[in-house]
């Protein structure tokens, strides 16, 4: 895609991750090119924006999720464009772009010194966030290692190759990321697609020409005339997880694979569980290729299918169809597809066993008929899955070629062109304090600087 070339002219240096620079540039550690601001946790909410009150940023909300969040009034009161590392949790070592509100106690803010602009040091931080990432501490909740990333040195080049840089990675990014979210939405319309071709298969059969007849149930509609509803229990044998305690579980392969709720399902929506935990005193088992219906909680609705002989624990039921288990399974999962929506919203969805007995499903007057559908089913489906593949793998190269581009131009092996915005100074001072913190974020032609009247704000060195 690029048709950048290496500069011209090149020094070498001596740093275990950057063996040259080009004329001009320099290596300086992060400590000295920015001051670093911790987030605070807070009590204080709104939901409706009140005089004082702002975001709090939560990554969730850096990410473009406005919808669930909330405002608070109290803490590190920052403005838009400022760096933001994030500290703690799963995705520690990834660098964001703030909005104004408050910081989350997860993140730290970086409030660039005169060398160096705010967005040209949230490329420079994503173009190292692999090494940064790799370099956490803590096996439950990883953390930013604090001498590690202050003591990290990165390449400086002069503003107004700065500047040219960042005009360039916001063309290309913008470029990548339209490109990336066509391919999420061929994704999503694929999704329906399938969605479609099964319940339309599971409720109608493959024969268009049959003679339908009324159900006056929602998912399911007409069916042919010799088809009848049943209530779940009556087609399929249900078996309600138990878990064990919680002192019997281990990592180390010991005992029985236990699946006790999303955590050990697959990693893409629908697959196979995944052996990740084990418990010596297992008390309920679903055999080999069982349908894992998740029963509570964020995921209700999930399913997985078991990837071998497992115990499961009570956020999970193991469903084993008295005829052909593919089609009871293509038949539950049109069934969630479409009343999924009702689990949202609340505070804590769960569906019961109640619930689970008497869902009504569709079923063919004859097995031989039920193999027909599911042959048809996994025809039609392998065709859309390797286009649903196809179009992921192209989402991974633009990823991959993404990162690579950053890297490699923030680290100066390939030149940018230099343009009118390369030599553009920076924006007018702005200053937005917090009267109940006392802590102050300036903007300015000098990059952001945080700071603070309250003396236990935290040293950065202690970050």
């Amino acid at each position: 895609m690029s048709k950048l070339k290496p500069y011209t002219t090149y020094y070498p240096v001596q740093y275990e991750y950057v063996s040259q620079l080009p004329e001009g540039w320099y290596l300086k550690k992060i400590k000295f090119l920015c001051d670093m601001q911790k987030g605070n946790a807070t009590k204080i909410t709104s939901i409706v924006q009140e005089d004082g009150f702002y975001p709090y940023l939560a990554l969730e909300y850096l990410r473009g999720n406005e919808e669930d969040f909330y405002y608070i009034n109290d803490g590190v009161l920052i403005t838009d464009g400022i760096p933001l590392i994030i500290w703690d949790g799963s995705n520690a070592g990834e660098t964001v772009l703030s909005k104004k509100g408050f910081l989350a106690s997860t993140l730290v803010a970086l409030n660039t010194k005169s060398s160096i602009t705010n967005k040209y040091l949230f490329y420079s931080l994503k173009g190292f966030e692999k090494l940064l990432k790799s370099n956490t501490y803590g096996t439950t909740i990883p953390h930013v290692q604090g001498s590690f990333f202050r003591n990290l040195k990165l390449p400086v080049p002069p503003i107004e190759t700065q500047n040219a840089i960042v005009e360039y990675l916001d063309g290309k990014t913008a470029q990548i990321q339209e490109f990336i979210a066509k391919k999420e939405r061929l994704i999503e319309l694929l999704e329906e697609q399938k969605s479609s071709i099964i319940r339309n298969h599971v409720t109608k059969g493959i024969n268009h020409n049959t003679q339908l007849k009324p159900t006056y149930i929602d998912w399911i509609g007409d069916i042919p005339v010799d088809w009848e509803v049943k209530r779940l229990k009556y087609v399929a044998e249900i078996i309600y997880g138990i878990s064990p305690h919680e002192s019997t579980y281990n990592d180390r392969g010991i005992g029985t694979v236990l699946i006790n709720g999303p955590v050990e399902y697959s990693e893409e929506e629908f697959g196979y569980t995944r052996a990740l935990k084990w418990t010596t005193d297992p008390k309920k088992f679903a055999p080999k290729h069982s349908l894992l219906f998740c029963l509570r909680g964020s995921t209700t609705g999930r399913l997985n299918i078991c990837h071998d002989d497992v115990s499961i624990g009570r956020g999970v039921a193991a469903i084993i169809s008295s005829t052909n288990q593919n089609f009871l399974t293509y038949s539950i999962k049109a069934l969630v597809d479409f009343i999924s929506d009702s689990f949202k919203g609340s505070t804590f969805p769960s569906v019961t066993s109640e619930d689970l007995n008497n869902y009504l499903i569709p079923i063919p007057s004859t097995i031989e008929e039920q193999n027909t559908i599911v042959l048809k089913i996994e025809k039609e489906v392998e065709i859309i899955e390797k286009a649903n593949s196809k179009a992921k793998l192209e989402i991974e190269k633009a990823k991959e070629y993404q990162e690579s581009l950053i890297t490699q131009v923030v680290t100066g092996q390939l030149q940018v062109p230099m343009s009118e915005l390369g030599l553009e100074g920076l924006k007018e001072n702005r200053i937005i304090k917090s009267s109940s913190s006392g802590q102050e974020v300036l903007k300015s032609s000098n990059p952001q600087i945080l700071k603070s009247s309250n003396p236990k704000n935290p040293n950065p060195d202690n970050i």
